[in-house]
């Protein structure tokens, strides 16, 4: 198998408008931040809440001592998930001021899924076609971008970078050879969940956008994860002389 590496609460507010996360939404909601210590929940919370503080700041926000809060900011900065800016108003020590970094956001939940189905949904009501030709839009795009790195390269070649493209896009793909010309690949991840379980032309937009990459290959699903499958699979047969 050719594998691709990769590195007590008071009551929520009313939202302004009714909340319907998606499946993968909802099961993944606050799990993220839940699976922290305390303390540096606490301070990844309190930092979401200012955008930006000091640790005085945060000391008092969280009702513990200045230095209980810099023993969880060094950590959480080798991490990656605080930066810092140094501020110099005159003489004197400077202040150090910390904020988020974009990976410390996907700590937090977010319902990108439920909006674009919320508004596929509103396009679909107005003109069923458009939601149809706009899936075929994006498989368009993917195949220009995806063959310009195919180019050039042999079967086995393209099937490996194929995965790569995949996996790189957030499916958590990889690939096996299981033959001469013979190839299955694997999506262990469906990027587009939330999406695809609404609406299926996420699925064939998907299958069409394998195929029209791989031209001189036969391309067939055979598992597939919005059909009860735990990973979307496609065997790969190259067509003609091997």
């Amino acid at each position: 198998m050719t594998a691709v590496h990769r590195s007590a609460a008071s009551a929520p507010p009313v939202p302004s408008e009714p909340v319907e996360l998606a499946p993968s939404e909802s099961a993944g909601q606050n799990v993220a931040l839940a699976g922290l210590g305390p303390g540096r929940r606490g301070v990844l919370t309190a930092l979401k809440a200012r955008g930006e503080a000091t640790a005085d700041h945060l000391a008092a926000d969280l009702g513990v001592t200045v230095g209980a809060v810099r023993q969880q900011l060094g950590p959480l900065a080798e991490e990656g998930l605080i930066a810092h800016r140094d501020d110099r108003p005159g003489p004197g020590r400077p202040r150090r001021w910390y904020c988020l970094t974009p990976a410390a956001e996907t700590l937090f939940p977010k319902r990108y899924g439920q909006l674009t189905n919320q508004l596929l949904g509103f396009i679909e009501e107005a003109s069923p076609d458009v939601v149809a030709e706009a899936f075929d839009r994006r498989a368009l795009q993917r195949e220009e971008r995806a063959r310009a790195r195919l180019a050039g390269r042999s079967f086995d070649g393209v099937v490996e970078e194929l995965a790569r493209i995949l996996d790189e896009d957030g499916y958590l793909a990889d690939c096996e050879k299981l033959g001469p010309g013979y190839w299955c690949i694997t999506e262990h991840n469906c990027a587009i969940l939330d999406v695809a379980r609404q609406h299926h032309e996420a699925c064939g937009s998907e299958l069409a956008f394998l195929r029209a990459v791989l031209p001189g290959a036969s391309v067939e699903r055979v598992t597939h994860i919005v059909a009860g499958g735990h990973a979307c699979a496609y065997e790969v047969r190259l067509e003609g002389p091997q």
